[in-house]
């Protein structure tokens, strides 16, 4: 499977759909093509560029052929995004870190023990002579 034809191939809103509606298990071409604004021979051609692309398999049963997803081919798939993931990650987690004093690439000194902040003064509510 290459990818970017993985990519080309979901690319197309139909063939999207098609695949979206094996999201729920097995189903024939005919079962697909249901309420689709295309012909059954036009999902069948669908059918085929996504098998071709590594997204779904096909088994006979009886007479008709059951089109399902490949968990190898859109683990793959999920497996070259998640590297994207990973990098984007790594450089938010360097870029935090670069102002972070307490990490190990911190960007400055570790401060020594913070000041002591006082404590806020009470205050005694004013008398009748202090509001004049």
């Amino acid at each position: 499977m290459t990818y970017p034809k993985v990519l080309d191939c979901l690319g197309d809103p139909t063939r999207r759909e098609v695949f979206e509606r094996l999201r729920s298990g097995p189903l024939s071409v005919g079962e697909i093509a249901r309420d689709m604004p295309v012909s059954r021979p036009a999902v069948s051609q669908h059918l085929a560029s996504l098998k071709e692309a590594g997204l779904v398999v096909d088994r006979p049963v009886g007479t008709r052929r059951v089109y399902y997803i490949d968990p190898r081919g859109l683990g793959a798939l999920r497996a070259w995004l998640d590297q994207f993931w990973a990098e984007a990650l790594d450089a938010f987690k360097a870029e935090a870190e670069k102002d972070d004093p307490n990490s190990p690439r911190g960007g400055g000194a570790r401060p020594s023990a913070a000041p002591a902040r006082e404590s806020p003064r009470k205050t005694q509510p004013l008398n009748k002579e202090q509001k004049k």
